[in-house]
C-alpha cells in the first residue's frame, strides 16, 4: 500500500523576475513531469499547488529544484511547505505591535537559522524594516513602499547563508485559505 499523496505549496526564487518568464501553464506541466498531481499555480510569481507521495520532503525540493533547473536553464530554488505550515507561518506574531500601512511578508528557507545568522538578520533592520526569522521562515515588515527599503534580497541571503523567496502575506494567507 503506497504511502497517501500530501498536498504542497511550493513557492519558487526567480519565477518572473530579473529576465526570467515562465508561463504558469508550462511550469504546470514542468510539475506533472514528475509525476506530481493535481498541480495548480496561484498567481504568476512561482507558486504551485500539487499532491506528491509521501517522503522527503527536502528530497523532493532538490527534485523539483534540479529539473526546473534543467528544463529553464537557471537555478529556481524550491521551498515547500504544507498548508498546516502556512498556516503556523501565518499565525505566528513577529512584530508587536502592528502598524498602520506597513506591508509585511514572509520568506521562506531551506533550514532554520542558527542564533549567529538570526543576530545577522536583525542588524539589517532600519526605520523601514523590521526582520525576524522564526523557524524556517524570514518576517520582514516595511514601513512604506518596499522599494523604499535598503534592504535587499542579495543583502539578506547574504546574512542568511542560504537563498529565500519573499511572498506579500496576502497571497500567503490567500493560499492558506484556499488549501488548507
Amino acid at each position: 500500500m503506497s504511502p497517501t499523496p500530501a498536498r504542497l505549496v511550493a513557492f519558487l526564487r526567480a519565477i518572473n523576475v530579473g529576465g526570467h518568464t515562465v508561463e504558469m501553464a508550462k511550469l504546470k506541466r514542468l510539475f506533472e513531469k514528475l509525476g506530481l498531481e493535481q498541480v495548480e499555480t496561484f498567481i504568476a510569481s512561482g507558486n504551485v499547488i500539487f499532491l506528491a507521495p509521501g517522503g522527503s520532503t527536502a528530497a523532493l525540493e532538490k527534485r523539483i529544484g534540479a529539473h526546473l533547473e534543467k528544463s529553464l536553464g537557471y537555478e529556481v530554488s524550491t521551498f515547500l511547505r504544507a498548508p498546516a505550515e502556512l498556516a503556523q507561518a501565518l499565525a505566528y506574531r513577529a512584530f508587536k505591535p502592528d502598524v498602520p500601512g506597513a506591508g509585511s511578508y514572509i520568506g521562506f528557507l531551506a533550514a532554520e537559522s542558527s542564533a549567529a545568522v538570526k543576530k545577522q538578520v536583525a542588524a539589517l533592520a532600519t526605520d523601514i524594516d523590521d526582520l525576524h526569522l522564526h523557524g524556517r521562515e524570514l518576517y520582514w515588515r516595511c514601513r512604506g513602499r518596499f522599494s523604499d527599503s535598503v534592504v535587499s534580497g542579495k543583502k539578506l541571503e547574504k546574512a542568511l547563508g542560504q537563498p529565500t523567496t519573499i511572498r506579500n502575506v496576502t497571497t500567503v494567507a490567500k493560499l492558506a485559505k484556499k488549501y488548507g
